[in-house]
């Protein structure tokens, strides 16, 4: 890796409008509740990937943060101790619910939400240092109509930022829209990527490269779905990739794998690499369940599969075109993404039992139980593991073949389903807390 020193643009104080293009909720709903010091900038940007707007390693700008593979940049610091009551820098209400991470990059910080009372599916813009909110900019209205899976959201998207724009996927009626929206929260466009059919959801997040911003939309449609490269200044569409009419909910995912940049996909039975910039088929094979949902990590000679229906499997498949699968295991790693660390491949499996296998061999080297059951996917920080289960246990571990060694574990909230968004020393966590029946989300940043 290389990195390329430069400076974010400068961000805009949000100013009033004559004509107000979104809708903004009062300061008062989100109520800081403790401050922070501003965050440092280096820039860090991949060599190998076309020029794209420069990347500070105190930001997480978008799903699997800054290196696309669940890491961190390498001088990031988050606290280790921390909890409900402690180590929080700020803590602010979120209306609705959704399961989408932060989105974090300079002086911001922006999260998706869906409210099924109002009907209501927005993006919000936050102050990084307060949490005090700057905007809200309602996407859409009236489209939360499908039925979706109980532990689904109507907001399970990650956003993307490229520098100067901002971009989310959702499913709003029976179609997935992505919109861009400016750094005040104003859309500039909005398209359409294709119908959309599906008994779970939706939740495949944006993927920026060069001057495209790629985003799926696997489903069980009568057309079936598609994964498509827009231009980041205007939306226009320009490459689309038709997919298979089976359900899946995997995000794109660029990786610099086998001396060569490759768009990956896994799921609908298949493991796909694409050309990024014109979606052109490198290879495809058959060698993933139908439904994936985990992003793909790389040891930079091969990718990693993993899925749950209908048969559980993580494989390792070879990326220089030649369609091998390396080798095979009937592990269930369904939802969280796994982590690549020294040619170890590491998991945080559905029932809560912590993974490492060889990466070139699959040979299992230890399981060990963490306790609950988790959705949201390990980060990792240096040699350190991130990972937080649904009932709202924070677990660090280490990066270690010998075997697992819990270093903490933290008590957050009441549930969560969000990943962690871990930039410089801070920790961006959507949570939930219970008051009996009544269910209410916060975004929390944890820092010393």
């Amino acid at each position: 890796m290389c990195l390329q020193v430069t400076n974010l643009p400068p961000t805009k104080t949000p100013r009033p409008r004559a004509e107000k293009p979104y809708r903004t909720l009062p300061d008062s709903a989100f109520i800081p509740s403790m401050m922070m010091p501003n965050a440092l900038f280096a820039a860090l940007l991949l060599l190998s990937f076309p020029p794209s707007p420069a990347l500070a390693s105190s930001d997480w700008p978008w799903w699997r943060g800054p290196n696309h593979d669940g890491s961190t940049a390498a001088d990031a610091a988050p606290p280790t101790v921390f909890g409900e009551d402690s180590g929080i820098q700020w803590s602010v209400p979120i209306p609705g619910r959704g399961h989408g991470s932060a989105c974090v990059a300079g002086d911001r910080v922006y999260l998706a939400t869906a409210d099924e009372s109002t009907q209501i599916q927005a993006m919000h813009g936050f102050e990084r240092a307060t949490g005090k909110l700057l905007w809200t900019t309602v996407i859409h209205e009236k489209g939360l109509t499908q039925k979706i899976n109980k532990k689904a959201s109507w907001a399970s998207v990650t956003p993307a930022f490229d520098g100067e724009r901002v971009y989310i996927n959702f499913l709003s009626g029976d179609a997935v829209y992505t919109t861009a929206l400016d750094l005040d929260g104003k859309k500039l466009w909005q398209t359409k990527i294709t119908d959309y059919l599906e008994h779970q959801g939706y939740g495949s997040s944006p993927a920026i490269h060069g001057d495209l911003v790629i985003v799926s939309a696997d489903n069980k449609g009568v057309t079936g779905g598609a994964v498509c490269g827009l231009d980041r200044k205007t939306g226009e569409v320009k490459w689309r990739h038709a997919r298979a009419a089976l359900p899946n909910y995997a995000s794109p995912v660029v990786l610099e794998v086998a001396g060569k940049t490759q768009l990956f996909l896994t799921g609908l039975e298949k493991v796909t690499s694409l050309d990024p910039l014109t979606g052109k088929v490198n290879w495809e094979i058959a060698g993933a369940t139908t439904e994936c949902v985990t992003t793909t990590p790389t040891d930079g000679r091969h990718i990693y599969s993993s899925g749950g229906y209908p048969k559980n499997h993580v494989a390792a498949i070879a990326a220089d075109g030649s369609g091998k699968v390396v080798w095979e295991t009937n592990d269930r790693v369904y939802v969280p993404s796994m982590l690549v660390k020294d040619d170890r491949l590491y998991a945080t499996m559905d029932s809560g039992v912590a993974l490492c296998l060889d990466a070139a061999t699959g040979k299992e080297l230890w399981k060990g139980r963490l306790g609950g059951n988790f959705s949201a996917s390990p980060v990792l920080v240096g040699d350190h593991i991130h990972a937080v289960s649904e009932s709202g246990d924070y677990f660090i571990f280490k990066a270690d073949p010998a075997g697992l060694e819990i270093l903490a574990k933290n008590k957050v909230g009441d549930e969560v389903y969000a990943t962690p968004s871990i930039a410089g020393k801070q920790i961006f966590l959507r949570v939930a807390d219970y008051e009996g029946e009544k269910r209410s989300e916060r975004l929390v940043c944890f820092g010393e």
